[in-house]
């Protein structure tokens, strides 16, 4: 069975996804988040990094877990419960941690938006969505039926979108930023779309959508975002020639 080095893996994905250099929420902790020994031979792709998943990982028998939301986001301690399960998992099944949160939204041909926008068919992308002094997703000038546009977003989330009709029947101008980017549907209108497709937002957003006309498309926050994960560890396959696989574990929202 073909290994490579963890260390090497870890070092390529912080160059290529910028992680010093794509600025994020406190507690994201892009990087390697868990060591082992070094050696990697099956990589495990998951949207979460949870007891779940872990426990999934371990039973597809990977060394390393690549996650777009990590194990940090708030502080997790004691290390009792699940959290000692979660870190005695880990370090018993040799199973490494990598994960990357906005620089794998934002990155221009391995992200998340880069590759949802890929899978609706929208092309001659433009930057969009400035936070945190950058760019994370894209927008594009087109002419596309907004119930054309709804299958789309069904095809390539597998399922069902919540639509917020409060634009025009004709898309012309479309933003997309995965996760969950609803709450900011006024940034999203200022910067000039008609149509905005993230993964949820709050209840309130139905209203405003109707009075900036603006369309939106909630696709779920998970679903997504499945598409970033699947990328970089494809990616990684084939560079360092070892296997992989996605783990699906979807949580409806």
């Amino acid at each position: 069975m073909a290994k490579a080095s963890l260390s090497k893996i870890a070092g390529y994905c912080d160059r290529v996804l910028w992680i010093h250099a794509i600025k994020d929420y406190e507690g994201a902790v892009n990087g390697l988040q868990v060591q082992n020994n070094d050696r990697v031979s099956r990589i495990a792709a998951a949207v979460d990094a949870s007891l779940a998943t872990i426990r999934m990982a371990i039973e597809a028998k990977a060394d390393l877990l690549l996650v777009h939301h990590g194990l940090f986001w708030n502080a997790r301690r004691p290390w009792t419960g699940a959290n000692y399960e979660v870190m005695r998992l880990l370090l018993e099944n040799n199973l490494a941690l990598y994960s990357s949160h906005l620089p794998l939204d934002a990155h221009p041909t391995l992200g998340n938006n880069a590759r949802l926008c890929a899978a609706l068919g929208l092309k001659n992308l433009r930057p969009f969505f400035f936070e945190k002094d950058q760019f994370l997703g894209f927008q594009t000038k087109t002419r596309l039926a907004r119930e054309d546009l709804e299958k789309r977003v069904r095809r390539a989330t597998g399922g069902p979108p919540i639509l917020l009709p409060g634009g025009p029947s004709i898309c012309r101008r479309i933003g997309v930023v995965t996760g969950g980017a609803g709450s900011e549907l006024k940034r999203a209108a200022r910067e000039g779309v008609d149509t905005f497709i993230t993964g949820e937002g709050p209840h309130w957003t139905y209203a405003l959508a109707e009075e900036l006309g603006v369309n939106v498309l909630y696709g779920g926050h998970y679903a997504t975002e499945t598409f970033g994960v699947k990328a970089l560890a494809e990616h990684l396959a084939r560079r360092f020639r070892i296997s992989w696989t996605f783990l699906n574990h979807p949580t409806g929202l």
